[in-house]
């Protein structure tokens, strides 16, 4: 990845909020970006739904549980989560989403998913830096299936720490992880 950051130039630009709105990597030829997703677009919220259902499929796969509940969303549902959604594209295709909610310096991340035609190219973890460098950010919030090991690894590579665990049934636990940026 080093190789790569040094090959490329980031363009980001700040909305008043200071809020990322796009950030530009342009890199072996490649033209790859991430950006804000409009979820209120109809367009937009089925391109997500069409990268989450076979993210979500390989998760349920590897935690035993076929009853995950982003495999059950519709347009409507992603509409009306309330949610932020940043999306990674490469060429135009929507390869990658990560969405949140800010409440006050706190993000809570609710999906971070890659479709799986794109796995094991870096993009979940460009992803998370793209939502771990807004200003004012003090702490970093999310929960996956305790038997998701690589999502477990991923997040404890990036510097979470596993704070509390709930039972949602006899077939699911979710463990909650917690990353205090300074």
């Amino acid at each position: 990845m080093g190789m790569f950051l040094r090959r490329c130039l980031f363009f980001m630009i700040e909305d008043l909020y200071d809020n990322i709105e796009i950030i530009t990597i342009f890199g072996k030829g490649d033209k790859v970006s991430i950006h804000k997703i409009n979820i209120t677009s109809c367009k937009e919220a089925g391109e997500v739904l069409k990268i989450q259902i076979p993210a979500y499929r390989v998760e349920a796969k590897i935690i035993g549980y076929s009853d995950l509940p982003p495999l059950r969303e519709t347009v409507d549902s992603l509409q009306k989560s309330g949610e932020t959604f940043f999306g990674f594209y490469e060429k135009d295709e929507l390869c990658g989403v990560i969405s949140y909610k800010k409440e006050n310096d706190v993000i809570d991340i609710h999906r971070l998913f890659v479709h799986p035609n794109h796995f094991r190219k870096g993009i979940a973890q460009k992803l998370l830096n793209c939502i771990q460098q807004q200003a004012g950010i003090t702490v970093l919030k999310v929960s996956t299936g305790s038997k998701n090991a690589p999502a477990i690894a991923f997040y404890g590579k990036n510097g979470f720490e596993k704070v509390n665990e709930m039972s949602v049934n006899s077939d699911l636990t979710l463990p909650f992880f917690e990353k205090a940026l300074t």
